[in-house]
């Protein structure tokens, strides 16, 4: 996917002199000199994952080209610190990072939250590095760079019961694509069952938005383990009792909820598996105990690619992360350079048409091409890059 093969543009690693933690950062490929993509923070994140992740951003960026829009694609590019977001040394390590990654911050990497990382913890720890911002190297692009920045600000400050929208836009992104795929299928909404691994940013809002949408929620898995129950868990009650880590309070549970097992969500007697966590959640021996019909990838890489073939060979889909969790990413630009506004409204609609048509025209090739979703999606993506590097130009 980059101009030298499956070598990134620029690759490096970073070791703290504190706590001899490392962070990664990997830029795949520049668009008109910018790349973007999220900061992650987790125990055990490695360069080989940052890597994967750039790429995949790469072809989100180009999956979501529209040339009668504002937004012009760019580049993709990822990072990664190698550090459990809990530890209270995290903030320090996060802010030393930032000052170390200073240069390709005001140069050329626009990055936000990402796995362990909130916005406003990014934002916080940016201002301490002395930066002006995290997509700061966007600002160039921009017709109004006053005018930009406060839509997204203002985007930023919106509220939907009580759940920011930023938070709100990637699970709307990850739901329709459930939906449509239900669609495609004639599957009915009412009695289709959904489990979800975590239950954060993303894995919080797609419940919510699942559950809206008439689908039952019968399991959520955060650190501690798994809540279940077959008649349907109360996601807004969930949602009121998590931490900021995604973390449910056993409190708020009800008589008939259980708890189980961490893993338990794999086996979970449902129609929808949404892996919305960590990567490499799915792996060729824990995917025997799957029984879903669609797996669908909110998290990044959350299912090997040997898995995926064994998953494919029993006749389960799997919706790959480069299209069903891409929304986020899309949403910031379009709000920064005006194809919509701050208001949720707004938000959401552009957000389910836009995944609505590519989820459609992904599972419309795989199956006219016999192929994967995810072979699909890539295949899209190749086809919209030489467009966007023949209009606008790349190095890397």
């Amino acid at each position: 996917m980059t101009a030298s093969g499956d070598t990134p543009l620029i690759s490096l690693t970073w070791t703290d002199h504190i706590t001899g933690r490392q962070g990664h950062l990997v830029v795949d490929r520049l668009v008109r000199g910018v790349a973007s993509g999220g900061l992650r923070m987790r125990e055990g994140c490695t360069l080989d994952e940052v890597t994967g992740l750039a790429r995949g951003m790469t072809m989100k960026e180009a999956l979501h080209y529209d040339p009668e829009g504002r937004y012009v694609p760019l580049g993709g590019a990822k990072g990664g610190i190698d550090c459990d977001p809990r530890d209270p040394r995290a903030y320090g390590v996060l802010v030393r990072y930032l000052r170390a990654m200073r240069p390709y911050i005001e140069r050329f990497w626009t990055t936000g939250e990402d796995l362990g990382l909130s916005q406003d913890t990014v934002d916080r720890a940016v201002a301490e590095a002395g930066l002006v911002s995290s997509i700061q190297a966007v600002y160039p692009l921009l017709d109004d760079e006053t005018a930009a920045r406060r839509r997204l600000a203002d985007a930023f400050a919106v509220e939907v019961d009580g759940i920011g929208l930023d938070e709100l836009v990637g699970g709307c992104g990850v739901a329709e694509a459930v939906l449509a795929a239900l669609d495609r299928a004639a599957v009915p909404y009412a009695g289709t069952r959904v489990a979800v691994q975590g239950f954060g940013t993303m894995g919080g809002a797609t419940a919510r938005f699942l559950s809206r949408a008439g689908l039952t929620v019968v399991a959520v898995a955060d650190i501690k383990g798994t809540v279940a129950n077959p008649a349907g868990l109360d996601v807004d009650a969930l949602l009121a009792a998590r931490d900021a880590y995604g973390t449910v309070d056993r409190g708020a549970l009800r008589p008939a909820d259980r708890e189980l097992p961490g893993d338990a969500w794999l086996a979970a007697d449902a129609e929808v598996l949404v892996p919305a966590a960590v990567s490499y959640a799915v792996d060729p021996a824990n995917q025997e105990h799957i029984r879903a019909r669609w797996i669908v990838e909110a998290a990044n890489m959350p299912v090997l690619p040997a898995a995926e073939a064994l998953l494919a060979a029993r006749g389960i889909t799997v919706l790959p992360d480069v299209v069903v969790n891409s929304g986020t990413n899309a949403w910031w630009w379009w709000t920064l350079f005006g194809d919509v506004g701050p208001a949720a409204d707004e938000a959401f609609a552009r957000v389910r048409g836009s995944m609505r048509a590519l989820v459609e025209r992904m599972l419309a090739r795989a199956e006219r091409e016999g192929t994967t979703p995810r072979a699909a999606a890539h295949a899209i993506a190749a086809d919209r890059l030489p467009v966007i590097a023949e209009r606008f130009g790349w190095y890397g």
